[in-house]
């Protein structure tokens, strides 16, 4: 099999794991005009076969049958946690280019033996962090780097919501604190020098399902997480404070807020440090809506068709996979965890 597709060829894909998010995988590629979704596979029948006929590709219950039958060129791995190794390690192995949900996996080292083995193979691998994807991410992003909020202060994360019943073999650190953790640095392009974790378990058989985090980051900026598994209702936002005033995403309505100090926007800069912070207009700016995994998929396939980089390669989902085990080493410690200069991971 090629390493690289011909960009004239239909590449093949197959999706493994069509439960809640998997199906959606299958919709998303099913759909798209540059690859042919030829089969699934998923171990519960009633999902399997629902998707396969939704989608007219053929289901497999045994993953391993179809990738011996299959001639498929990707494969979205949509399975639980725990399997994201072994079974990302066989896709690898029979050189076929993978994209795998996050978290990436359950441990450090299980990520450092994927990407070692994708970079042997000469195959492309990539993480599914949605939220690089979300347009009103992207547009914070380019007001924060133009400056519009100036020095950042403070970055605050809430991704709160009900139990999910198929989340069973990790918390909310692995499963939910590694997007912010992703982002967080993403968007303030600054590491974390630090952090600590107060977590309980309320709920959840065997894993933590509330996180509050402290982050503070080489720049300066102070992140505060605030996760859980126990709100009655769906909340997904991310602030950031600055010197000119606040910027606001919520991440599920696409919806993206400046809101102006206005002191620091217009007034003359000794009644600014007179009266520090006043509230200023609020303005709402125009975000061009798309489905993240779409984009996030399309992105794949164009790097395996041309041979470009992910947007998320394996090595920055290690960085959260590593940020997440020393979250959950603070939570059990209940201390400080330093990172040398910010950077240290392996």
């Amino acid at each position: 099999m090629n390493k690289l597709i011909d960009e004239n060829q239909m590449p093949n894909v197959a999706v493994i794991g069509v439960g809640s998010m998997g199906g959606n995988h299958a919709r998303v590629f099913a759909t798209m005009p540059n690859v042919n979704l030829v089969a699934v596979a998923d171990v519960d029948p009633t999902a399997l076969y629902k998707v396969a006929r939704t989608y007219r590709a053929r289901p497999y219950a045994d993953y391993r049958a179809m990738l011996d039958q299959e001639a498929v060129d990707l494969v979205s791995l949509v399975v639980p946690t725990a399997l994201h190794h072994p079974m990302a390690k066989e896709v690898i192995d029979r050189g076929i280019h993978v994209f795998i949900e996050k978290p990436f996996t359950l441990r450090v080292a299980e990520g450092k033996e994927l990407i070692a083995a994708a970079s042997e193979k000469g195959i492309k691998l990539a993480v599914g962090h949605i939220e690089r994807f979300n347009p009103a991410v992207a547009e914070m992003k380019r007001h924060l780097e133009d400056g519009q909020l100036g020095r950042v202060y403070q970055i605050h994360a809430r991704r709160v919501g009900p139990f999910p019943p198929r989340v069973d073999d990790v918390g909310v650190i692995l499963d939910l604190a590694t997007h912010e953790l992703d982002i967080m640095e993403y968007i303030t392009n600054s590491p974390i020098s630090s952090l600590y974790a107060e977590t309980e378990r309320k709920i959840h058989g065997s894993h933590e399902d509330l996180l509050l985090g402290i982050l503070k980051f080489e720049n300066g900026t102070v992140g505060v997480l605030d996760i859980n598994w126990l709100t009655p209702t769906k909340i997904r936002e991310l602030a950031l404070l600055g010197e000119r005033g606040m910027f606001l995403v919520n991440y599920l309505t696409q919806d993206f807020y400046f809101y102006e100090n206005a002191f620091a926007n217009g007034q003359w800069e000794g009644l600014s440090a007179i009266m520090g912070v006043s509230e200023g207009r609020r303005v709402k700016y125009e975000v061009k809506r798309r489905e993240p995994l779409r984009v996030e998929l399309e992105d794949f396939v164009n790097c395996v068709l041309y041979g470009r980089r992910p947007e998320v390669t394996g090595e920055e989902a290690l960085r959260a996979i590593f940020l997440a085990e020393k979250m959950i080493e603070s939570g059990d410690t209940g201390q400080v965890v330093h990172l040398l200069n910010g950077k240290e991971m392996l």
